[in-house]
């Protein structure tokens, strides 16, 4: 009898679109290899959905909060169903920013100066001199990120609902490239330098075909590309990822301390959409996107 997964995708996240088109592809992947896939548009009955259904293990296609920040995984590990990717403290360590750039200096990997504030404590003055970036502090697919080259701080107050208690991220702007570095199973796989084709790799860049340009290997100096992949295998293990990771940095060509390279954050739930640069990268290794699906769900565990 074919192993039951169920697919959880959806969601109530700010990501919840790109989530369900990640869901999607994984089980139509895995319903071409034979397994019994049921597909879950996760809300809060989940715990008695996958009472009822009983499957043999869950494939998380979950982006953002609830299913990337270790609040699904300890449900799952509760429930005693086996799952994808990272277990419940390395994921929410990576979902919160500000923490896992902590847990990364002690690791002695090389991250933008930052700090941790309310959006209420940013509007009363920038801690930093422009150029600098405010980002949530626990999104992802860069939803909410605003990088201001001139210190005016308006544009982050215009809509109606702002929230001043939200914790944001400010962070050093590093000029120059997009990199990033995909790991499975302790294995750094390539490096892809991201080319938006106008502004920067943003949302809508990240989702919308035509709009950046992916070049892998990157077209960068072999040491630069070594040197991101050991970077990105320090940060997976440091942080407890298992499963697949992926690993963003900018590359600053006219820098000259720490060769550049400033690790920006881990994606412990990389995209998984017809456009998401894991799969890429697997091709690119040879390995097909239904291959790495399955194995995913092959190596599927809860936390030990």
């Amino acid at each position: 009898m074919s192993r039951h997964v169920a697919v959880l995708m959806g969601g109530r996240s700010a990501e919840r679109e790109v989530s369900l088109v990640s869901g999607d592809a994984c089980a139509g992947a895995l319903e071409e290899r034979g397994y019994r896939v049921t597909r879950i548009d996760v809300g809060p009955d989940l715990p008695a959905v996958l009472a009822e259904l009983r499957p043999d293990c869950c494939f998380n296609a979950l982006h953002g909060r609830f299913g990337e920040d270790g609040r699904v995984q300890g449900l799952l590990d509760l429930m005693g169903i086996p799952y994808t990717h990272s277990g419940v403290l390395a994921s929410a360590l990576a979902m919160d920013k500000p923490m896992a750039k902590r847990v990364f200096a002690q690791a002695g990997l090389a991250c933008p100066v930052g700090v941790d504030m309310t959006l209420g404590e940013l509007r009363g003055g920038a801690p930093m001199a422009p150029p600098f970036v405010v980002k949530p502090a626990a999104e992802g697919s860069s939803l909410g990120v605003f990088i201001l080259t001139d210190g005016d701080l308006a544009p982050l107050f215009e809509r109606n609902d702002v929230d001043l208690e939200q914790r944001v991220l400010v962070e050093r702007y590093i000029p120059g490239r997009e990199l990033t570095c995909a790991v499975l199973d302790d294995r750094p796989l390539a490096v892809t330098e991201i080319v938006p084709r106008e502004g920067f790799y943003d949302y809508r860049a990240k989702y919308t075909g035509g709009v950046a340009d992916h070049l892998i290997p990157a077209p960068v100096p072999e040491e630069i590309r070594e040197k991101v992949m050991e970077m990105a295998l320090i940060a997976h293990r440091t942080l407890g990822c298992r499963g697949v990771s992926r690993a963003d940095f900018r590359y600053d060509t006219l820098a000259e301390e720490e060769q550049g390279l400033y690790l920006l954050e881990v994606n412990t739930q990389p995209g998984m959409t017809p456009l998401s640069l894991v799969p890429e990268q697997a091709a690119h290794c040879g390995m097909s996107f239904a291959d790495l699906v399955v194995h995913l769900v092959e190596e599927a565990r809860c936390d030990r």
